[in-house]
């Protein structure tokens, strides 16, 4: 009669400790990653400010304040004033947006 057909238990110790190690090794990557998500979102949802800035100048003449005009004519929701990150977006002196 045969007696090794099955893992002993020091190897499945030995394997999960192995898959163990490379999930803790991953996981600061995995924030890594997310950081670079959130912070490229960020960068988008600029672009679209930028954009509504454009917009709000073509129909009305002159430049918006603030986010808040932005919002309040339309060009903009509410949740368009908030990066991901937590950074909200404001318009600079210069008239470009920004994140903060």
């Amino acid at each position: 009669m045969n007696r090794n057909l099955g893992f002993t238990l020091l190897e499945m110790i030995v394997v999960v400790a192995i898959m163990a190690i490379l999930f803790l090794l991953s996981i600061p990557n995995v924030g890594k990653v997310m950081k670079s998500i959130e912070d490229k979102g960020c960068e988008s949802l600029t672009k679209v400010v930028d954009t509504a800035i454009i917009e709000y100048k073509l129909d009305n003449d002159e430049f918006p304040t603030s986010i808040d005009q932005l919002v309040a004519s339309g060009y903009l929701t509410d949740k368009q004033t908030k990066c991901s990150n937590g950074n909200g977006i404001y318009i600079d002196a210069d008239g470009h947006a920004v994140s903060q």
